[in-house]
């Protein structure tokens, strides 16, 4: 298992392999072998950013059994997904700013998030770990009113697209089998949600499979694996961590936008 992180120190952007409170410092493409260049660098004294760029982002909707259960949602046939700009894209303790003017809701989902290595079309789900790079934590936010503002048109894009909708880290962790993992979302000091991959309508793997049926996927896709239960409103000046015990913890503050 190998936790990748991306971070400034001494002026730069480096990318490494986090080991307990210690970086090793690498010089390698993050898809490519690992080359480490012999240099360590304590956690404390970094800035940890996104661990990295997507080249694009896959969000799911009504993953999860028991979500289903509770809002009276039918089972997926296909995995149902929608996209979201890499543009709203954010790190570790980076500010979600609600949208200029808005007055409305905005909620955070903590999930799951797949990050794609190898070039794949149309697998089978046996085969999807070899094109798994690895996982990290994602809350995939949403100004929730946008999104049935027009009774013709949910606009998923635009209620999940804006920038810093997408906090991603603190890394990218390798070697991890997801099923054993839970996914928890902490506002303020308060457990909001926890639930297992496990109950997953499609796990990663299958998820990655179906996908690969309709389009290419490529290194540095990102698929954010959908959401469960208890995800909420955020209140200005409120602190939420999406936290994936065996991956990290990633925390961001919500706040209004500044002006």
């Amino acid at each position: 298992m190998t936790n990748w992180v991306r971070f400034n120190w001494n002026g730069q952007t480096h990318r490494g392999m986090q080991s307990g409170d210690e970086i090793a410092i690498c010089d390698n493409d993050l898809f490519a072998e690992a080359n480490l260049t012999g240099a360590k660098v304590a956690l404390s004294e970094v800035e940890l950013l996104a661990p990295y760029t997507p080249k694009s982002i896959l969000a799911l909707w009504n993953n999860f059994h028991e979500r289903a259960m509770v809002e009276g949602q039918t089972l997926p046939a296909t995995p149902l997904y929608f996209m979201k700009p890499v543009s709203s894209v954010i790190g570790p303790n980076e500010t979600i700013y609600r949208p200029r003017g808005h007055s409305g809701r905005v909620i955070f989902e903590a999930e799951l998030g797949i990050v794609i290595g190898k070039e794949c079309r149309d697998l089978s789900a046996e085969q999807a770990d070899d094109h798994i790079f690895g996982y990290t934590c994602v809350n995939d936010v949403t100004a929730i009113e946008f999104l049935f503002e027009d009774k013709a048109f949910q606009q998923w894009t635009r209620s999940k697209g804006y920038d810093s909708f997408t906090p991603l880290g603190p890394c990218i962790t390798t070697d991890i089998d997801p099923a054993g993992l839970n996914v928890l979302a902490i506002q303020g000091d308060e457990t909001r949600q926890n639930y297992p991959v496990s109950d997953m309508i499609y796990s990663p793997q299958q998820i990655v499979a179906m996908i690969s049926e309709y389009q290419t996927l490529v290194p540095g896709d990102l698929i954010c694996c959908g959401t469960s239960v208890g995800a909420r409103t955020m209140k200005p000046g409120s602190e939420i961590t999406v936290s994936i015990p065996g991956i990290g913890d990633l925390q961001n503050q919500f706040d209004d936008f500044p002006g």
